[in-house]
């Protein structure tokens, strides 16, 4: 690796033009990463409507703690377990 006093303009432009690259991808990796785990929790909390009716205080407690499994098992848990059931097991 050149120190940085030995970087010709050519080095200096091509190293700032990937940085600008890296960064832009950066943004994109990070809006993606947001946007899916907004889309989780979005149907995570439409699974708890359609099985429970209501999202009440209780239920709420349990949506990050289900955010955490790998979506086939917290759509398991919350169809195949009572409202009771799924609050005891995800309530800490």
């Amino acid at each position: 690796m050149k120190a940085k006093d030995d970087f010709t303009p050519d080095d200096k432009e091509l190293l700032m033009n990937f940085s600008e690259i890296y960064r832009e991808h950066e943004e994109k990796l990070l809006q993606q990463g947001l946007l899916q785990g907004l889309k989780r929790s979005q149907e995570i909390m439409g699974n708890l409507l359609i099985r429970f009716g209501v999202i009440d205080q209780t239920l709420s407690q349990v949506i990050e703690p289900l955010l955490k499994l790998p979506p086939k098992e917290s759509s398991r848990l919350i169809l195949q377990s009572s409202r009771e059931e799924l609050v005891a097991k995800l309530s800490h």
